[in-house]
C-alpha cells in the first residue's frame, strides 16, 4: 500500500510540526512538484487532502502525481482559494468532487452529519474515504479541542477487530502515518461527521 505524507521526507514531519524545521529546508522538496522551496513552504501545510488523492491514485489508478502539482490542478476548479491578505482556504470539497470526476474519471460525493458507522460498512465495497478529523487524531490517546481541520484517507477495515484503517498525511511516526488502525469509537473522538466518499471499484 503506497504512502505519501503532505511533507516530501516523512522521517521530517514531526520536526516540521514542532517548528524545530521550515518546511523549506525539507531536502526532498523538490519532489512535490513545488517550482522552489517557498513555494513549497506556503503550500505544504496546507495540502493534506492532496497528499490523500496522491495516495488513493497510487492505489488504485497505478499513476503517481506530485503533490503540489495536484493542487494547482485542483486550484483551477476552486478546490483551494487565495484571499487577498495570502490566506490559504482549502481544501474546498464540491469543488474537489468536480476535479477528480474530470480529471480522474473518479466518482465521489460530499458527505456530512455521517457516522464514522456508516462509512465503515462501504469500505471493502469499492469505495475509500476522505474523513476530516482533528490532526491530533496522530496521538489517538489525547482528547482533541475540537473536530475536522485534517484530511485522513480511510481505506479499508478490519471487520474481526471493528477498526478502520487509513493513512495519516501528517502522521509524526511510521505508526501513526500508514495503516493506521482505529476503532469507530475512537475516531469518533476526532472526526467531524463529514468527509468526501470516493467510488474507486464497482
Amino acid at each position: 500500500m503506497h504512502y505519501y505524507g503532505q511533507f516530501e521526507s516523512r522521517e521530517l514531519i514531526p520536526d516540521i510540526l514542532s517548528g524545530r524545521l521550515h518546511p523549506s529546508k525539507d531536502p526532498l522538496w523538490q519532489m512535490s512538484g513545488a517550482v522552489d522551496r517557498q513555494e513549497y513552504a506556503e503550500w505544504s501545510s496546507h495540502i493534506c487532502g492532496m497528499a490523500c488523492l496522491k495516495m488513493l491514485l497510487a492505489q488504485w489508478k497505478n499513476v503517481i502525481i506530485p503533490t503540489i502539482e495536484l493542487t494547482k490542478q485542483c486550484r483551477e476548479y476552486g478546490g483551494y482559494t487565495i484571499s487577498e491578505d495570502g490566506t490559504i482556504k482549502g481544501l474546498i470539497y464540491r469543488p474537489f468532487v468536480a476535479f477528480i470526476a474530470d480529471r480522474f474519471g473518479l466518482q465521489a460525493e460530499v458527505k456530512e452529519h455521517m457516522p464514522i458507522e456508516e462509512i465503515y460498512h462501504l469500505l471493502g465495497q469499492g469505495y475509500v474515504y476522505m474523513a476530516s478529523v482533528h490532526p491530533s487524531i496522530r496521538t489517538p490517546e489525547v482528547t482533541p479541542p475540537k473536530q475536522g481541520g485534517h484530511l485522513v484517507y480511510v481505506f479499508d477495515k478490519d471487520d474481526k477487530c471493528q477498526e478502520i484503517i487509513f493513512h495519516n498525511p501528517s502522521g509524526d511516526t511510521p505508526k501513526s502515518q500508514e495503516n493506521v488502525h482505529a476503532t469507530l469509537d475512537v475516531f469518533s473522538r476526532f472526526y467531524a461527521n463529514r468527509g468526501i466518499l470516493i467510488k474507486v471499484s464497482s
